[in-house]
Protein backbone atom coordinates (compact mmCIF):
# COMPACT_ATOMS: atom_id res chain seq x y z
CA UNK A 1 0.00 0.00 0.00
CA UNK A 2 1.21 3.50 -0.84
CA UNK A 3 -0.05 6.49 1.12
CA UNK A 4 0.40 10.13 0.10
CA UNK A 5 0.54 12.61 2.97
CA UNK A 6 -0.02 16.29 2.19
CA UNK A 7 1.06 18.90 4.72
CA UNK A 8 3.57 16.53 6.29
CA UNK A 9 5.41 19.30 8.15
CA UNK A 10 2.44 19.65 10.52
CA UNK A 11 2.90 18.08 13.93
CA UNK A 12 -0.19 15.89 13.79
CA UNK A 13 0.95 14.53 10.41
CA UNK A 14 4.40 13.72 11.72
CA UNK A 15 2.95 12.00 14.77
CA UNK A 16 0.85 9.84 12.46
CA UNK A 17 3.89 9.04 10.32
CA UNK A 18 5.76 7.86 13.42
CA UNK A 19 2.78 5.71 14.43
CA UNK A 20 2.60 4.15 10.97
CA UNK A 21 6.34 3.43 11.10
CA UNK A 22 5.87 1.45 14.33
CA UNK A 23 2.91 -0.64 13.27
CA UNK A 24 2.67 -0.83 9.47
CA UNK A 25 4.95 -1.56 6.53
CA UNK A 26 3.38 0.90 4.09
CA UNK A 27 5.20 2.93 1.47
CA UNK A 28 4.76 6.69 1.67
CA UNK A 29 5.03 9.75 -0.52
CA UNK A 30 5.47 12.72 1.80
CA UNK A 31 4.65 16.24 0.59
CA UNK A 32 5.38 19.59 2.21
CA UNK A 33 6.30 23.10 1.19
CA UNK A 34 9.64 22.96 3.02
CA UNK A 35 11.12 19.84 1.46
CA UNK A 36 14.60 20.32 2.96
CA UNK A 37 13.20 20.58 6.48
CA UNK A 38 10.95 17.60 5.92
CA UNK A 39 13.79 15.48 4.54
CA UNK A 40 15.93 16.40 7.54
CA UNK A 41 13.18 15.21 9.88
CA UNK A 42 12.66 11.96 7.94
CA UNK A 43 16.40 11.27 8.09
CA UNK A 44 16.54 12.01 11.82
CA UNK A 45 13.83 9.40 12.39
CA UNK A 46 15.61 6.86 10.13
CA UNK A 47 12.59 6.60 7.84
CA UNK A 48 14.14 7.49 4.47
CA UNK A 49 13.89 3.91 3.13
CA UNK A 50 10.07 3.88 3.18
CA UNK A 51 9.17 7.56 3.22
CA UNK A 52 9.87 9.44 0.00
CA UNK A 53 9.88 13.23 0.39
CA UNK A 54 8.58 15.06 -2.68
CA UNK A 55 7.68 18.51 -3.97
CA UNK A 56 3.98 19.23 -4.46
CA UNK A 57 4.71 19.62 -8.16
CA UNK A 58 5.50 15.89 -8.25
CA UNK A 59 2.14 14.87 -6.81
CA UNK A 60 0.36 12.37 -9.03
CA UNK A 61 3.11 12.17 -11.64
CA UNK A 62 2.32 8.61 -12.75
CA UNK A 63 2.21 7.52 -9.10
CA UNK A 64 -0.42 5.22 -7.65
CA UNK A 65 -1.75 6.17 -4.21
CA UNK A 66 -4.11 3.87 -2.34
CA UNK A 67 -4.78 6.56 0.27
CA UNK A 68 -4.29 10.33 0.36
CA UNK A 69 -4.26 12.07 3.76
CA UNK A 70 -4.47 15.87 3.67
CA UNK A 71 -3.13 17.73 6.71
CA UNK A 72 -2.71 21.09 4.99
CA UNK A 73 -4.11 23.79 7.24
CA UNK A 74 -3.46 25.82 10.35
CA UNK A 75 -2.82 24.32 13.76
CA UNK A 76 -1.60 27.31 15.76
CA UNK A 77 -4.26 29.92 16.69
CA UNK A 78 -1.81 32.83 16.30
CA UNK A 79 -0.77 31.63 12.82
CA UNK A 80 -4.43 31.26 11.86
CA UNK A 81 -5.14 34.84 12.88
CA UNK A 82 -2.12 36.09 10.91
CA UNK A 83 -3.12 34.11 7.81
CA UNK A 84 -6.62 35.59 7.84
CA UNK A 85 -8.62 35.14 4.64
CA UNK A 86 -5.74 33.30 2.91
CA UNK A 87 -6.96 30.19 4.74
CA UNK A 88 -9.62 29.86 2.03
CA UNK A 89 -7.08 29.76 -0.80
CA UNK A 90 -4.68 27.40 0.97
CA UNK A 91 -7.41 24.96 2.01
CA UNK A 92 -8.98 24.84 -1.44
CA UNK A 93 -5.73 24.60 -3.41
CA UNK A 94 -4.54 21.35 -1.87
CA UNK A 95 -8.02 19.90 -1.45
CA UNK A 96 -8.67 20.39 -5.16
CA UNK A 97 -5.35 18.77 -5.98
CA UNK A 98 -6.40 15.63 -4.10
CA UNK A 99 -9.90 15.65 -5.57
CA UNK A 100 -8.61 15.86 -9.14
CA UNK A 101 -6.51 12.78 -8.45
CA UNK A 102 -9.52 10.93 -7.00
CA UNK A 103 -11.62 11.68 -10.07
CA UNK A 104 -9.03 9.83 -12.15
CA UNK A 105 -8.43 7.07 -9.56
CA UNK A 106 -11.84 6.14 -8.15
CA UNK A 107 -10.51 3.41 -5.84
CA UNK A 108 -8.22 5.77 -3.93
CA UNK A 109 -9.37 6.76 -0.44
CA UNK A 110 -9.09 10.39 0.64
CA UNK A 111 -8.86 11.43 4.31
CA UNK A 112 -9.25 15.17 4.85
CA UNK A 113 -8.36 16.80 8.17
CA UNK A 114 -11.32 18.98 9.05
CA UNK A 115 -12.22 20.59 12.36
CA UNK A 116 -14.91 20.56 15.01
CA UNK A 117 -15.20 24.26 14.22
CA UNK A 118 -17.45 23.38 11.25
CA UNK A 119 -20.39 23.16 13.64
CA UNK A 120 -20.17 26.89 14.28
CA UNK A 121 -22.25 28.21 17.17
CA UNK A 122 -21.09 29.02 20.67
CA UNK A 123 -20.77 25.45 21.99
CA UNK A 124 -22.89 26.05 25.06
CA UNK A 125 -23.43 22.29 24.81
CA UNK A 126 -21.24 19.63 23.19
CA UNK A 127 -22.19 18.81 19.63
CA UNK A 128 -23.83 15.51 18.68
CA UNK A 129 -25.13 13.71 15.60
CA UNK A 130 -28.24 15.92 15.54
CA UNK A 131 -26.45 19.25 15.94
CA UNK A 132 -27.23 21.77 13.20
CA UNK A 133 -24.29 23.95 12.14
CA UNK A 134 -24.95 27.62 12.89
CA UNK A 135 -23.17 30.52 11.23
CA UNK A 136 -24.17 34.14 11.89
CA UNK A 137 -24.18 34.86 8.17
CA UNK A 138 -25.04 38.56 8.51
CA UNK A 139 -22.29 39.24 11.04
CA UNK A 140 -19.28 37.27 9.85
CA UNK A 141 -16.00 37.86 11.70
CA UNK A 142 -12.38 36.95 11.02
CA UNK A 143 -12.74 34.10 13.53
CA UNK A 144 -15.24 32.53 11.10
CA UNK A 145 -12.77 32.15 8.20
CA UNK A 146 -11.28 28.88 9.43
CA UNK A 147 -14.74 27.45 10.15
CA UNK A 148 -16.06 28.40 6.71
CA UNK A 149 -13.00 27.10 4.85
CA UNK A 150 -13.42 23.67 6.43
CA UNK A 151 -17.21 23.70 6.06
CA UNK A 152 -16.95 24.56 2.36
CA UNK A 153 -14.52 21.67 1.83
CA UNK A 154 -16.84 19.24 3.62
CA UNK A 155 -19.86 20.37 1.58
CA UNK A 156 -17.90 19.87 -1.63
CA UNK A 157 -16.86 16.38 -0.48
CA UNK A 158 -20.45 15.33 0.24
CA UNK A 159 -21.44 16.48 -3.26
CA UNK A 160 -18.89 14.02 -4.69
CA UNK A 161 -20.75 11.04 -3.27
CA UNK A 162 -19.21 8.55 -5.70
CA UNK A 163 -15.73 9.19 -4.27
CA UNK A 164 -14.26 7.67 -1.11
CA UNK A 165 -13.77 10.68 1.16
CA UNK A 166 -13.74 10.83 4.96
CA UNK A 167 -13.50 14.20 6.69
CA UNK A 168 -11.96 13.77 10.14
CA UNK A 169 -13.05 16.55 12.47
CA UNK A 170 -10.36 17.24 15.04
CA UNK A 171 -11.59 19.15 18.07
CA UNK A 172 -8.56 19.10 20.37
CA UNK A 173 -5.23 17.35 19.88
CA UNK A 174 -2.15 17.09 22.06
CA UNK A 175 1.17 15.33 21.61
CA UNK A 176 4.50 15.30 23.43
CA UNK A 177 6.14 16.24 20.12
CA UNK A 178 4.08 19.43 19.81
CA UNK A 179 5.76 22.82 19.54
CA UNK A 180 5.75 23.99 23.14
CA UNK A 181 5.87 27.61 21.98
CA UNK A 182 2.46 27.28 20.30
CA UNK A 183 -0.44 29.03 22.05
CA UNK A 184 -2.74 26.27 23.22
CA UNK A 185 -4.12 25.56 26.68
CA UNK A 186 -1.98 22.45 27.20
CA UNK A 187 1.24 23.90 25.79
CA UNK A 188 0.79 26.95 28.02
CA UNK A 189 0.38 24.60 31.00
CA UNK A 190 3.44 22.52 30.08
CA UNK A 191 5.61 25.64 29.78
CA UNK A 192 4.46 26.70 33.26
CA UNK A 193 5.38 23.27 34.65
CA UNK A 194 8.80 23.26 32.99
CA UNK A 195 9.61 26.85 33.96
CA UNK A 196 8.12 26.43 37.45
CA UNK A 197 5.85 29.40 36.87
CA UNK A 198 2.35 30.10 38.11
CA UNK A 199 -0.08 29.29 35.31
CA UNK A 200 -2.57 32.11 34.80
CA UNK A 201 -5.96 31.35 33.32
CA UNK A 202 -9.43 32.82 33.08
CA UNK A 203 -11.90 32.04 35.83
CA UNK A 204 -14.37 30.43 33.44
CA UNK A 205 -14.39 26.65 33.17
CA UNK A 206 -14.34 24.90 29.80
CA UNK A 207 -14.60 21.26 28.74
CA UNK A 208 -12.38 19.69 26.09
CA UNK A 209 -11.76 16.26 24.59
CA UNK A 210 -8.08 15.92 23.70
CA UNK A 211 -7.27 13.08 21.34
CA UNK A 212 -3.63 11.99 21.46
CA UNK A 213 -1.42 10.15 18.89
CA UNK A 214 -2.37 6.54 19.80
CA UNK A 215 -6.12 7.08 19.45
CA UNK A 216 -5.73 9.32 16.41
CA UNK A 217 -3.67 6.64 14.67
CA UNK A 218 -6.28 4.04 15.60
CA UNK A 219 -9.05 6.13 14.01
CA UNK A 220 -7.10 6.73 10.79
CA UNK A 221 -6.18 3.06 10.49
CA UNK A 222 -9.81 2.01 10.91
CA UNK A 223 -10.77 4.39 8.09
CA UNK A 224 -8.10 2.89 5.84
CA UNK A 225 -9.20 -0.67 6.64
CA UNK A 226 -12.93 0.03 6.24
CA UNK A 227 -14.84 -0.13 2.99
CA UNK A 228 -15.09 2.95 0.76
CA UNK A 229 -17.45 5.54 2.26
CA UNK A 230 -18.18 9.25 1.88
CA UNK A 231 -18.82 10.81 5.27
CA UNK A 232 -17.49 12.95 8.12
CA UNK A 233 -16.35 11.57 11.49
CA UNK A 234 -15.79 13.45 14.75
CA UNK A 235 -12.70 12.70 16.85
CA UNK A 236 -13.31 11.66 20.46
CA UNK A 237 -11.72 9.82 23.37
CA UNK A 238 -13.23 7.71 26.16
CA UNK A 239 -14.23 10.89 28.02
CA UNK A 240 -13.59 14.66 27.97
CA UNK A 241 -12.10 16.70 30.81
CA UNK A 242 -12.86 20.12 32.26
CA UNK A 243 -10.13 22.73 32.55
CA UNK A 244 -10.17 22.85 36.33
CA UNK A 245 -10.30 19.06 36.74
CA UNK A 246 -7.24 18.91 34.49
CA UNK A 247 -5.44 21.68 36.38
CA UNK A 248 -6.13 20.09 39.76
CA UNK A 249 -4.94 16.66 38.59
CA UNK A 250 -1.77 18.19 37.16
CA UNK A 251 -1.26 20.17 40.36
CA UNK A 252 -1.46 16.96 42.39
CA UNK A 253 0.89 15.13 40.02
CA UNK A 254 3.51 17.80 39.29
CA UNK A 255 3.08 20.30 42.10
CA UNK A 256 2.64 23.31 39.83
CA UNK A 257 0.50 26.27 40.80
CA UNK A 258 -2.21 28.05 38.87
CA UNK A 259 -4.17 31.27 39.30
CA UNK A 260 -7.64 31.83 37.87
CA UNK A 261 -9.03 35.32 37.47
CA UNK A 262 -11.21 37.41 35.19
CA UNK A 263 -9.82 39.51 32.36
CA UNK A 264 -7.30 37.06 30.89
CA UNK A 265 -7.60 36.89 27.11
CA UNK A 266 -7.63 33.49 25.42
CA UNK A 267 -6.41 33.19 21.82
CA UNK A 268 -8.65 31.02 19.64
CA UNK A 269 -8.67 30.86 15.85
CA UNK A 270 -12.42 30.29 15.65
CA UNK A 271 -13.77 32.05 18.73
CA UNK A 272 -14.38 31.14 22.37
CA UNK A 273 -16.00 27.77 23.07
CA UNK A 274 -17.38 26.45 26.38
CA UNK A 275 -17.96 22.78 25.50
CA UNK A 276 -15.74 22.18 22.49
CA UNK A 277 -16.12 18.44 22.02
CA UNK A 278 -18.44 15.93 20.40
CA UNK A 279 -20.70 13.13 21.54
CA UNK A 280 -21.22 12.13 17.91
CA UNK A 281 -19.70 8.66 18.18
CA UNK A 282 -20.40 7.58 14.60
CA UNK A 283 -16.76 6.48 14.20
CA UNK A 284 -17.65 3.37 16.19
CA UNK A 285 -19.53 2.18 13.08
CA UNK A 286 -16.21 1.68 11.30
CA UNK A 287 -14.63 -0.13 14.25
CA UNK A 288 -12.98 2.73 16.15
CA UNK A 289 -12.80 2.39 19.93
CA UNK A 290 -10.93 4.99 21.97
CA UNK A 291 -8.23 3.58 24.23
CA UNK A 292 -7.66 6.63 26.44
CA UNK A 293 -9.67 9.30 28.18
CA UNK A 294 -8.60 12.91 27.64
CA UNK A 295 -7.00 13.01 31.08
CA UNK A 296 -5.07 9.76 30.63
CA UNK A 297 -3.90 10.74 27.16
CA UNK A 298 -2.69 14.17 28.31
CA UNK A 299 -0.85 12.66 31.28
CA UNK A 300 0.91 10.13 29.04
CA UNK A 301 2.04 12.84 26.65
CA UNK A 302 3.17 15.30 29.35
CA UNK A 303 5.16 12.57 31.08
CA UNK A 304 6.97 11.88 27.82
CA UNK A 305 7.95 15.55 27.71
CA UNK A 306 9.17 15.67 31.30
CA UNK A 307 10.65 12.13 31.37
CA UNK A 308 11.42 11.48 27.67
CA UNK A 309 13.36 8.24 28.18
CA UNK A 310 10.18 6.45 29.24
CA UNK A 311 7.43 5.34 26.86
CA UNK A 312 3.95 5.89 28.25
CA UNK A 313 2.10 4.62 25.17
CA UNK A 314 0.64 1.53 26.80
Amino acid sequence: MRIAILGATSQIAQDLILSFSKYKDYDFSIFGRNVALLQKWINSENLSDKYQVQEYSEFGNHQKYDVIINFVGIGDPIKAQIMGSDIFKVTEQYDDMALEYLKQHKKTKYIFLSSGAVYGGNYQEPVNKDTVATIDINNLKSTDWYTLAKLYAEAKHRSLSDLSIVDVRVFNYFSHTQDMDARFLITDIVRAIINQEVFKTSSGNIIRDFITPPDFYSLIQEIIDFKSINTALDCYTKSPVSKFDLLNELKNEFGFEYEAKDGINIINASGAKLNYYSTNYSANRIGYTAKYSSLDGIFNEIKQILIPEKNYDF
